[in-house]
C-alpha cells in the first residue's frame, strides 16, 4: 500500500512543535546559565553582602536612620580620596562660601554616606507597610497629574541626592503613577539581579541606559520615565554644559526623547527634613521644550538640577567626579 503523503498543514505543525521545542530548550538553558552565573564562587561574597543590605532594610525606619547616621560618623574619617573629590566639588560650586563654611559642609555632606546606604537598602527591602510609615510631603502634586492626564509621556529628571532611590519608591507608592527607571547595569551578576528585582516591587518596568527603544515605546504609550543625567557618563551623547559655573559633560538624553515621544519634561526634587520625612517636588513641566538647539536645553535641565542641590547641598553626592571630562584647553580639575 503507497504511504500518505504529509499534507502542508501536518508539516506546517511539526515545524511549529519544533520551533517550540527549540525556543523552551533555549530557554531552559539561558535560565541555567543565569542561575549557574549567580552561583559562582566570585558571587559568594556580593551575596554576603545582599543578606547584609537586606538585614539592614529590615530594620524600622527609625532605627534604620540612626543606624546610617552612626555609620556615616564612623566610616566618614575612612573616605579620603572620595573625600577629596568631594572637597574639590565644593570648591568649584561654592565659591563664594567661606573656607570652614565648606569645611562643615564637607563634614556633613560625609557623614551622609551612612544614610546613603541606609536609604538604599530601606528603598529596595523594606516592606511596604514599612515604607508607609514615612512621613512625606508632595509639592506641585498637580503637575504630575495634569501631565498624566495630557495622555503624554512624562520624563521625571532628578539628581543623585543619597535618598534618590527612597523617594523613587516613595514616588510610586503613594502617587500610583506608573513609573520606569533607567538605570546603569551592576558589574556583578548577583548585585545586577538583586537590586533588579527589587526595584521592581515598586516601579513597573526597570530600563538599561542602552534599552532606549523599550524607553521610547514608554514614553510613547503616555508613562513615566525617571532618571538622572547629572552624572559624567563615559557612553551617550554628551554636552558641555554649564553646572554651577563650570562645564560639565551631560547626556543630552532629556532633549532627544523628548523630541522623539513628545513627552513633558518635569523636575523631580527630593530633600530629608529634620523630622526624619522626606520632601517631594515636581518642577515645571518645562515650557517650550525641547527646542531646536541640545546644548541650550540640556543646560536648560542643568540649570534646574542645580537648584535642586542648593535647597540641600548636604545631601547631594558631591563623591562622584562630576568635573572629570573637560573641554579642550581647560585644564583637569581632579
Amino acid at each position: 500500500m503507497a504511504s500518505k503523503k504529509p499534507s502542508w498543514k501536518s508539516l506546517a505543525e511539526a515545524v511549529r512543535r519544533t520551533s517550540l521545542a527549540i525556543a523552551a530548550r533555549q530557554t531552559s538553558l539561558a535560565k541555567a546559565v543565569r542561575q549557574t552565573s549567580l552561583l559562582h564562587p566570585k558571587e559568594w561574597l556580593v551575596w554576603l553582602g545582599i543578606a547584609a543590605l537586606w538585614s539592614f532594610g529590615q530594620l524600622p525606619y527609625i532605627a534604620s536612620q540612626w543606624s546610617g547616621r552612626l555609620l556615616g560618623r564612623l566610616i566618614a574619617p575612612l573616605l579620603r580620596a572620595r573625600g577629596r573629590v568631594a572637597e574639590r566639588n565644593l570648591a568649584l560650586c561654592f565659591p563664594e562660601l567661606a573656607p570652614e563654611e565648606r569645611a562643615r559642609l564637607l563634614k556633613q555632606n560625609l557623614q551622609n554616606s551612612g544614610l546613603l546606604l541606609s536609604e538604599f537598602a530601606f528603598a529596595w527591602c523594606a516592606s511596604k507597610r514599612a515604607s508607609r510609615s514615612i512621613p512625606v510631603q508632595f509639592h506641585n502634586r498637580s503637575a504630575l497629574d495634569d501631565a498624566l492626564a495630557s495622555g503624554r509621556g512624562v520624563l521625571l529628571v532628578g539628581a543623585h541626592f543619597s535618598h534618590l532611590e527612597l523617594c523613587g519608591r516613595l514616588l510610586c507608592e503613594h502617587t500610583g503613577a506608573p513609573v520606569a527607571g533607567m538605570y546603569r547595569p551592576h558589574r556583578t551578576a548577583a548585585m545586577e539581579y538583586f537590586v533588579k528585582r527589587m526595584r521592581l516591587r515598586y516601579a513597573q518596568a526597570m530600563f538599561k541606559r542602552d534599552e532606549l527603544r523599550a524607553a521610547i515605546r514608554w514614553l510613547k504609550a503616555g508613562k513615566v520615565l525617571w532618571y538622572a543625567p547629572d552624572q559624567d557618563y563615559k557612553r551617550g551623547d554628551t554636552v558641555f554644559a554649564p553646572f554651577f559655573g563650570h562645564p560639565a559633560a551631560t547626556l543630552t538624553a532629556t532633549h532627544q526623547l523628548a523630541k522623539m515621544t513628545g513627552a513633558h519634561v518635569l523636575g523631580f526634587s527630593h530633600r530629608r527634613l529634620p523630622d526624619g520625612g522626606y520632601s517631594i517636588e515636581f518642577i515645571g513641566p518645562l515650557s517650550d521644550f525641547p527646542s531646536a538647539d541640545p546644548e541650550f536645553d540640556t543646560g536648560r535641565v542643568n540649570e534646574m538640577l542645580e537648584a535642586a542641590i542648593r535647597a540641600a547641598p548636604e545631601q547631594y553626592l558631591w563623591l562622584h567626579k562630576r568635573f572629570k571630562s573637560t573641554p579642550e584647553g581647560l585644564a583637569q580639575r581632579y
